[in-house]
């Protein structure tokens, strides 16, 4: 029997809500009919499931989405759909500019994403079959932070290439440029985290110091210390092809008082149900991004607390994983999912769909490395352990001259990548210099390594 009530809201949902696409006309009689015809009624439900799953798609994708039901156009179908996705939404904490909240769906994948990471991300990241000791967990570490310090960056404009970058970290030289700085202060923010933040509450203070961190010497040339905007200071995000603005940034006393109450959502102390740690530092992200508090650094901010309220509540192992080096391969998606979020009526599944696609990447990407790396460590332990009797670290630069037979090292740098004490590198590098594997040469006051032939004996 068709549910009127269903029906009637329907109808005053379509007339209301909908705003892409426009319908001039409508027929309340076809979606009676939907409810009557069993088999049409699937039909739709069905397509509705198709734009949600795998995943969640806004009209400019969702109208090409095939087969559709007879008699039945794709903007009738958008607005059945929209009407059965607001019917399951929760209301987030996070509350747009004019008074509305943000809501999203909890969509079904949801719950077997939670479960494997929590048995992933939580602390067995390394749980599968491969012999990592802590040398190659904190190399390993050390290269999530390398390269989601890059990634950002160049999110936001570091013109750079990730092998400059990467070897400008690893030598740990002073910044030539702009760009190199940027860098240079996204990785120093994410080790603060993992070593500090942490640790700590959200406040003001902490954001500041973010911020300060991410901006020194770029962008505060003039002296000024790190600060949230004023109402002088105009923020449009835009599209640097077109010009199309994308976002403007709320009002600066707005963005005061919710900061506020961002800061009671971060530090759990806000009145809400429990969400998973992962859908509330997704929440975060999106929600200092939107509030854009900063004249300049608001994303590389947002990300960074993305991964301080997951290391915060014990999520150890996101510091092996640079999503943004994966949100970097298709960066207009990542601005999209923030468009979509805002122009469709408040909806965050966009981003927060959007997001745990990346986080899934990112797994999968760190684990076909590991699991590369250590089968090719397996290799070539058996010669260089029992042979040469050389240790991990002495192998994995040898591994790293074979990648590149122009690299060279210092004592500092081998220092820095596995944090050792000066006098343990130094007699790393010796020992395979007495074996013929390097050859040292004084430049300055820096004694570099430079790889040999005789590599090649081992690999």
């Amino acid at each position: 029997m068709c549910n009127m009530y269903v029906i009637t809201h329907l109808i005053i949902y379509m007339y209301f809500k909908l705003e892409q696409p426009k319908i001039n006309k409508i027929d309340p009689k076809k979606f009676q009919e939907i409810f009557i015809n069993p088999e049409t009624k699937k039909e739709v439900f069905d397509f509705v499931q198709r734009i949600n799953s795998p995943v969640y798609l806004y009209w400019d994708k969702a109208q090409y989405k095939e087969p559709s039901p007879k008699n039945m156009s794709k903007e009738e179908l958008w607005i059945f759909a929209k009407f059965i996705r607001d019917s399951d939404k929760e209301k987030s904490e996070i509350k747009s500019s004019n008074g509305e909240y943000f809501s999203w769906v909890k969509l079904p994948n949801l719950e077997e994403f939670f479960h494997k990471t929590d048995q992933d991300l939580g602390g067995n990241l390394l749980s599968f079959k491969v012999d990592i000791d802590k040398n190659n967990k904190q190399k390993l570490i050390s290269r999530g932070v390398v390269e989601e310090a890059i990634a950002s960056s160049q999110l936001e404009g570091a013109d750079t290439t990730r092998e400059v970058a990467k070897r400008f970290l690893r030598e740990s030289r002073k910044p030539k440029n702009e760009s190199e700085r940027m860098i240079l202060n996204n990785y120093i923010a994410i080790k603060k985290i993992e070593d500090e933040y942490k640790n700590k509450e959200l406040n003001l203070k902490l954001l500041l110091e973010m911020h300060g961190d991410i901006v020194k010497d770029v962008v505060d040339e003039l002296g000024e210390k790190p600060r949230l905007r004023k109402n002088g200071d105009k923020i449009f995000v835009t599209n640097r092809i077109d010009g199309t603005v994308y976002h403007e940034g709320p009002n600066v006393e707005f963005v005061q008082k919710e900061l506020i109450r961002l800061f009671d959502f971060a530090n759990d102390k806000s009145n809400t149900l429990f969400l998973h740690p992962i859908i509330k530092a997704i929440m975060l992200h999106f929600w200092l991004a939107y509030l854009h508090p900063f004249t300049d650094g608001n994303g590389r901010v947002s990300r960074l607390l993305f991964y301080w309220y997951l290391l915060k509540h014990d999520y150890w192992a996101f510091a092996y994983l640079p999503i943004s080096r994966i949100i970097k391969k298709a960066p207009d998606k990542y601005k999209m999912a923030f468009v979509y979020t805002e122009q469709d009526d408040l909806d965050l599944t966009y981003f927060i769909d959007y997001s745990i696609e990346k986080i899934q990447l990112a797994i999968d990407d760190f684990i076909k490395y590991v699991k590369k790396r250590s089968l090719a460590n397996s290799n070539v332990n058996k010669i260089a352990k029992i042979k040469y009797n050389l240790n991990e670290r002495q192998i994995q630069l040898l591994q790293f001259f074979i990648g590149d037979k122009n690299e060279k090292t210092t004592i500092q740098i081998h220092t820095n990548l596995y944090q050792i004490t000066r006098k343990t590198a130094a007699n790393d590098l010796k020992g395979i210099e007495k074996k013929g594997f390097v050859f040292s040469k004084k430049q300055g006051r820096t004694i570099y390594y430079y790889p040999t032939k005789k590599i090649q004996e081992i690999f």
